[in-house]
């Protein structure tokens, strides 16, 4: 992937390795419709995965949750095509946020099929974790399922630890940023 331009923050264009080009940037409130739309393209699997649990659509009362974070505790990037909010398909989001009266942040992170494996769950990690270490948090974590070998493999490279979860068929998985100086986050 190789990055270019000089954007606004948070703003990236990216190339990916099958030559697709993306444009990583803060969620909008515009996104609500395509975040809709695409929703139904995802598999059932790949819902699971990052809510946890079966959905079939994105209600448009969950949408707009996810389109307009609170930006003092939450951060909430997407993937999208390079073309203006509410035309752009998404085809990725990653969002932390902050756990009540706590100095750590919940992670969460979907990429679709059609442009996983190209690295950016990766990348918009190492995105979550400057956003977390700009706020100077203690820890960044989730909870993710035993079974989303990509995901803990993903997490454990970074320098996240497994903690044990009190829910069958999850991990906790914690990154503890004041000791995780080394994570690259550009």
């Amino acid at each position: 992937m190789a990055a270019r331009n000089r954007l606004p923050p948070w703003h990236e264009e990216l190339r990916l390795p099958n030559g697709r080009e993306v444009l990583i940037r803060p969620i909008r409130p515009d996104d609500a419709v395509p975040l809709r739309a695409g929703f139904s393209l995802l598999q059932p699997d790949e819902v699971r995965q990052r809510f946890l649990y079966a959905m079939k659509e994105l209600s448009p009362e969950m949408a707009h949750r996810l389109t307009h974070p609170d930006t003092r505790s939450e951060f909430a990037l997407v993937v999208s095509e390079p073309l203006p909010p509410g035309e752009a398909l998404v085809g990725a989001v990653a969002r932390a946020s902050l756990s009540n009266g706590t100095r750590d942040a919940e992670f969460a992170i979907l990429v679709s099929r059609y442009i996983g494996g190209m690295g950016l769950g990766r990348h918009l990690m190492r995105r979550l974790v400057r956003w977390a270490k700009g706020k100077k948090l203690d820890s960044l974590y989730g909870d993710v399922l035993e079974h989303n070998l990509p995901m803990l493999s993903l997490v454990q490279s970074i320098g996240f630890r497994r903690e044990h979860s009190e829910t069958p068929g999850l991990a906790r998985v914690v990154l503890d940023l004041r000791a995780s100086p080394k994570v690259a986050t550009a």
